[in-house]
């Protein structure tokens, strides 16, 4: 048996119903006992008659473990919960709504309410790569790829007319630490401005940076510029290649193609946080129940 997963068989016996599931979310949220959300109060709370209901003699306010939380304001099960993160961290190319809704027993909506919110919970900042504000640090790769159908492939209706390859497509960049982290998020165009701005916010000066020929990434003196030339076909020059970061559009296209079908440009955002926090947090030497909590805390 791995020591470092689960089966979906054993997890559902560690967690068989609502309560078993609140207990180990409060665990996590609140290591040594209930905080009130509001004021932060530890000394002054007091247990309800209704088990998991809290009430601060602080500031006055009744709580659970869902306020302030993903789950608020929502009536499925918090067991039911518990087994979509389990399914949307074990899942490497993710999982649909429909799937999700099939596993667990609520409506496809229900399903694509939830994923919805787990998603944006994976986009919260608080990593521990890098170095001072989750910066990445070390040699970074950096590259962009395009998402998005074909021209060729698209309703006559749909088609813009306006050439082809990038044409019509949404852009990502991404930044992965060798050894380490990976950072992305969707950009309006591949411009100076735009490459660079992410790149600052994101990566450590002084830095290695290991990116393709693109222009937009030269003059930032900041770093040591590594590049290959893919052009001319060279994929490796010593130390420079960026073979990491397009390993992660890999495992994302493959989502793209063979789950989803589609991203909607309203939504890319959050597809693109849920595969980075599968990658960071979702590493298959790490423990299941060590990467469901890393979830949670970001939730």
């Amino acid at each position: 048996m791995c020591k470092v997963t689960i089966s979906a068989y054993e997890f559902l016996k560690k967690f068989p119903d609502a309560e078993s599931a609140r207990k180990h979310i409060e665990t996590c949220r609140w290591p040594t006992g209930a905080i009130c959300p509001a004021c932060g109060a530890a000394e002054r709370i007091q247990t309800r008659k209704i088990a998991g209901y809290y009430r601060c003699l602080a500031c006055k306010l009744d709580f659970t473990v869902r306020t302030g939380t993903i789950f608020e304001r929502s009536h499925v099960p918090l067991d039911k919960w518990l087994y979509a993160i389990y399914l949307i961290m074990t899942a490497r190319k993710g999982i649909s709504s429909l799937q999700i809704s099939k596993e667990i027993g609520v409506t496809q909506k229900t399903a694509w309410f939830m994923l919805q919110r787990l998603r944006e919970a994976c986009g919260n900042d608080g990593f521990n790569g890098g170095n001072d504000g989750g910066f990445l640090n070390g040699i970074i790769e950096a590259d962009e790829t395009f998402i998005g159908g074909k021209e060729t492939n698209k309703h006559e209706s749909k088609k813009l007319k306006a050439g082809r390859g990038t044409v019509g497509k949404m852009i990502v960049l991404g930044m992965r630490q060798r050894g380490g982290y990976v950072k992305a998020s969707v950009i309006p165009t591949t411009g100076r401005f735009d490459i660079q701005e992410k790149v600052r916010e994101s990566v450590y000066p002084g830095s290695i940076l290991c990116t393709d020929e693109h222009a937009s990434y030269r003059g930032m003196e900041e770093y040591e510029h590594h590049i290959v030339n893919h052009s001319a076909k060279q994929f490796v020059d010593g130390m420079a290649h960026t073979n990491g970061i397009e390993s992660v559009w890999a495992v994302l296209k493959r989502g793209f193609y063979g789950t989803y079908h589609s991203f909607s440009e309203k939504h890319l955002h959050r597809y693109v946080s849920e595969f980075s926090c599968r990658l960071n947090e979702g590493n298959v030497k790490v423990h299941i129940m060590d990467r469901i909590s890393a979830l949670l805390k970001k939730a």
